[in-house]
């Protein structure tokens, strides 16, 4: 279903996926206990960056829908992180 693999090894679709879901965790386990909330913007950076990663594979591809779709997930990440980070961090 997803063409993408085929330039990835086994090993390194599962790291993605890893990291895919650690970083989900990082944005919403911080929110929901109350603990370490230093992960959220750590965490949100670290999608943005796969979600750019995501993208220029998909780029190289010429997959444009695969593009956007990233694109759509890095907007929020990418405003979690400044949000957090950034002058107004709450």
């Amino acid at each position: 279903m997803a063409p993408w693999v085929e330039d990835f090894t086994l090993t390194q679709i599962r790291l993605i996926g890893a990291v895919e879901l650690l970083g989900a965790l990082g944005l919403i386990l911080p929110a929901v206990t109350g603990i370490a909330s230093f992960l959220t913007p750590l965490a949100a950076t670290g999608l943005a960056i796969t979600m750019l990663g995501a993208a220029a594979t998909h780029a190289r591809r010429k997959e444009p829908t695969a593009v956007v779709v990233n694109m759509v997930l890095l907007a929020p990440a990418a405003l979690i992180a400044w949000g957090r980070f950034g002058p107004y961090a709450f």
